[in-house]
């Protein structure tokens, strides 16, 4: 058969007949790249079927069916188990991706070996670096004991035989951007290559009941590599985030078709690997004590857990003409918000001022009821007056200053109160002191500047 020349969206895998500046499909531009396929495939144009037999008709079923929960395979990391939903479920393919030295490739040949000591089959396949540096990985992180079935190899076809030898119960694959299957004819990690190696890998775990877990590199914007249609034939997408110098690592799900994806887990980088961080508030607060000015706790929720975190923030006298914004853990653009709410409603200036907001430990937080505390932080800071000792702040701002009410009050107090503070500035509450905080209602970002003797 004649081989045509396709070109293919890195971005999104669309395939176009010909090469264009933009891709119309996902809207990128410049991500069209020249690939050899057996015949070209036009947008939009439906393969003719092949063959005379006649394929079964398609049975539907009725919505109101009861269907079993999918079991789980328990990791023996909880942490990594509660980002997955509660465990493996058999027949999932899981794409993890993070930053060069996050600490990816530890974390999975923990999670190997401990699935291995629980009894089922498992291979590591390797194909960025020789079994010697894995097994030398696992001896510090003393988990050479462990029954796994190690291999480097970064041809899909003899992986793909080995395994149907193998029949392993979980097979990591680390990473999917060094995989070539020799009927495509591109170098490893293109779209091409990545796309092709990826969906025999799903297949080959729907259908032999295997857990596939795939590391993807990510591009110097934080995304998985390669095309987008990678995350959608998986069943979960995971994050492994870290910042630089930061002992902290957070493990978070962006996609989970089998649990929620707002969850997160909390290790700790060590010399002998990472360990788990089941209480994550105590460790983003650092020491207790009296915290200085513009130091402010937010009493958080990262999916079912509570996370109490400290938000610092610095208004420093400009040396230039424009005034610096600088953000660490938060969305730039939302603290550009909440100055300008703070200079409209509240009549505070920070103009003339270098503004520089943290979240402290490494974690980056992205739920609206951060706002109240972020302004808590920059009005502190302002003033240079601290907040109240053992005080937590949570509520969303919006433009006109009012502040909204935040979801699962209760879990933020109770977390609050177990940890030693006394006092809460929140949205309007039905009852005053719930899980043994006493709350001093803020309705508008004036009422807390008032609180906070920035405004009189």
């Amino acid at each position: 058969m004649a081989k045509d020349h396709v070109f293919t969206c890195q971005a999104c895998g669309a395939i176009w007949p010909k090469w264009a500046g933009k891709c119309e499909a996902c809207g990128e531009w410049n991500t069209l790249v020249e690939e050899t396929a057996a015949r070209s495939v036009v947008p939009g144009a439906l393969a003719a079927p092949t063959g005379g037999k006649k394929s079964k008709a398609l049975a539907f079923v009725d919505l109101a069916g009861e269907a079993d929960p999918p079991p789980r395979l328990a990791s023996g990391i909880s942490e990594f188990d509660r980002v997955c939903g509660g465990g493996l479920v058999p027949a999932s393919a899981i794409l993890i991706g993070g930053d060069p030295g996050v600490g990816k490739s530890t974390l999975l040949l923990q999670a190997a070996a401990s699935i291995a000591r629980g009894g089922a089959n498992v291979a590591y396949v390797t194909g960025e670096e020789a079994e010697a540096q894995v097994q030398e990985r696992a001896r510090r992180l003393k988990a050479a004991d462990a029954n796994v079935n190690l291999a480097a190899e970064t041809d899909l076809r003899k992986i793909l035989e080995g395994l149907k030898t193998l029949k392993p119960d979980v097979m990591i694959i680390d990473s999917i951007q060094t995989l070539w299957a020799d009927g495509v004819e591109a170098a490893p990690g293109t779209v091409a290559q990545v796309r092709a190696c990826a969906h025999e890998l799903v297949r080959f775990a729907k259908k032999s009941g295997c857990v596939v877990i795939l590391v993807g590199h990510v591009t110097k914007d934080g995304q998985i590599a390669g095309p987008r249609v990678v995350e959608h034939l998986v069943d979960a997408v995971i994050y492994f985030e870290g910042e630089r110098g930061m002992p902290f690592r957070i493990l978070r799900a962006v996609k989970n078709r089998f649990g929620p994806t707002d969850e997160i887990g909390v290790f700790e980088m060590i010399d002998q690997g990472l360990v788990e961080t089941p209480n994550p508030s105590a460790l983003f607060l650092g020491g207790a004590g009296e915290r200085p000015s513009g130091a402010a706790v937010f009493a958080g929720v990262e999916g079912s857990r509570p996370v109490l975190v400290e938000i610092q923030a610095l208004a420093a006298p400009t040396a230039y003409g424009t005034p610096r914004r600088a953000v660490v853990g938060w969305d730039s653009a939302r603290l550009a918000m909440i100055l300008a709410v703070l200079e409209t409603r509240c009549g505070l200036s920070f103009s003339g001022r270098d503004v520089y907001l943290s979240v402290a430990g490494g974690l980056r937080i992205t739920e609206p009821a951060a706002d109240l505390a972020v302004a808590a932080a920059l009005i502190s800071a302002l003033v240079d007056q601290a907040l109240p000792s053992q005080c937590v702040v949570f509520g969303e701002v919006a433009l006109s200053g009012e502040v909204r009410p935040a979801g699962r009050t209760d879990l933020r107090l109770k977390e609050a109160a177990k940890l030693g503070f006394e006092r809460a500035f929140a949205p309007p509450q039905k009852k005053n002191g719930a899980g043994g905080v006493e709350i001093t209602q803020i309705k508008h970002i004036a009422d807390l500047a008032a609180a906070l003797g920035a405004v009189d």
